[in-house]
């Protein structure tokens, strides 16, 4: 993670859940995390494609121009980058994973600015379905962020992250009292990746998940 607001975020998160592999959205205390809450928002999942923006902080809908709340996730992005996102959203959805997206947006008068978005998992219990908690800020402010909204987002990376060093269901079917589990971490790649790397355990979407140790 490079940006700070991703930063503070997922170390709010990452304490919230404890030794959980996510924390419950009910326990979300916007006070807490006051200082972050224009750039971030909470989607509701139904499906991997099938996600909506249920709240969305200023500073985001502003960077857009619009406001946010009850639209498509998925909308605007590209039929390659829509299937990444829905990937990711899997693995966030089953495997407690958190995700890091970096994201190059682009206005209509061809300005352009970079993004880092992180997301990462939220329980709803007994609902049986998962909440997404997130961010997304500029790394950095040009002049006219807010003025000119973002038209088109293109994922130049993504980044699978194991709290836990390892997804969630492996930990779920492992039943030895000291158990030898294979910790996993995930390599930023470019999302046009083809060939399996050496070394490589496996694929997610658009991702490559190699067998070693923290992320």
């Amino acid at each position: 993670m490079k940006n700070g607001v991703s930063q503070a975020l997922y170390r709010y998160w990452d304490e919230l859940r404890g030794l959980r592999p996510a924390p419950n959205r009910s326990e979300i205390d916007p006070g807490q995390i006051r200082g972050l809450l224009g750039d971030t928002f909470i989607l509701e999942t139904m499906s991997p494609n099938d996600v909506r923006y249920r709240l969305a902080g200023t500073r985001l809908c502003s960077v857009h121009c619009r406001e946010l709340k009850g639209r498509n996730f998925l909308r605007g992005w590209s039929e390659r980058d829509r299937e990444a996102l829905e990937s990711l959203v899997s693995a966030i959805r089953e495997d407690a994973a958190a995700a890091i997206v970096g994201i190059a947006a682009q206005t209509e008068h061809r300005q352009q600015v970079q993004l880092e978005m992180c997301l990462l998992p939220l329980n709803v219990p007994g609902s049986g379905r998962v909440r997404i908690l997130g961010c997304s800020a500029p790394m950095e402010r040009p002049y006219w962020l807010g003025i000119h909204p973002i038209t088109h987002q293109t994922i130049t990376s993504l980044r699978l992250i194991w709290p836990d060093e390892r997804p969630y269901f492996v930990s779920k079917t492992q039943t030895n009292s000291n158990p030898i589990l294979p910790k996993y971490k995930t390599k930023e790649m470019p999302v046009s990746a083809g060939v399996l790397p050496n070394g490589a355990e496996r694929r997610v979407g658009h991702l490559t998940v190699y067998s070693g140790g923290k992320t």
